[in-house]
């Protein structure tokens, strides 16, 4: 089962401070931009990018002092391929819980141990022509079998960059955007363990009761030398 943002949208996303009104407040999904996001989704493989500006933006979603050193995936017609090896045991990775959907991420070494190889075998089930209740019956027996695993100790999956496109709706294949924001493992944790409702809150369970539950937690626009530029500034950090 890939994670889910089930929760109001804006349009825009500017300020912390929005998030300390609480979700419920936010602006949600226009119905133009819903039946636009419906449509597309009627693809079921992502659009493939060019592999430069693909490492850009899945390094776009780590913290500087990472992502020069993290390990790189990108998508082609099969599936991901890793284009770089890691150095301090992160991953960065454009991941596509729905075909419309972009989600770069930065996991940390034990979200790459856990949380990598379900996304990597998704996208090559997806590329196989695999429909979703294929791959969800999948992943369910992988869990079930061990072959996939939640993650064992705590630990940071970042997703600071501005150009996140997240899962609003999957029955219906709606995305929007959403701000930078970082994630915690935390296995069938559910947003009533922290007294969240329906993902209201300064932090929120996605993908709540399963074995890849996170805490999410937005951070804001990251525009200062603290995080990680947008992805048409990092192509540097490939070379």
């Amino acid at each position: 089962m890939t994670t889910e943002f089930r929760m109001p949208a804006a349009s825009k996303w500017h300020a912390l401070r929005a998030f300390s009104l609480g979700l419920a407040a936010q602006i949600a999904v226009g119905a133009s931009a819903a039946a636009q996001s419906t449509q597309a989704a009627g693809s079921q493989l992502p659009a493939l990018m060019d592999q430069q500006k693909e490492s850009a933006l899945a390094l776009s979603a780590c913290p500087p002092s990472v992502a020069s050193k993290a390990a790189v995936y990108v998508l082609d017609k099969s599936g991901y391929v890793k284009v770089r090896d890691s150095q301090n045991g992160f991953t960065a990775i454009v991941q596509h819980s729905l075909p419309t959907s972009q989600e770069p991420r930065c996991m940390d070494a034990e979200g790459t141990r856990t949380h990598l190889p379900r996304i990597l075998k998704v996208a090559e089930l997806r590329a196989q022509g695999k429909s979703r209740e294929e791959i969800k019956r999948f992943e369910a027996d992988a869990f079930a079998k061990g072959i996939f695993q939640p993650p064992a100790r705590s630990g940071v999956d970042y997703m600071l960059s501005t150009e996140n496109t997240v899962t609003v709706d999957e029955e219906r294949g709606i995305v929007a955007p959403f701000p930078p924001h970082v994630m915690f493992y935390a296995p069938y944790l559910t947003n009533a363990d922290l007294g969240s409702v329906v993902n209201r809150g300064p932090a929120f369970v996605a993908g709540e009761g399963t074995p890849h539950a996170l805490i999410i937690v937005p951070v804001g626009a990251h525009t200062d030398s603290g995080h990680a530029a947008p992805a048409d500034e990092r192509s540097d950090d490939l070379r």
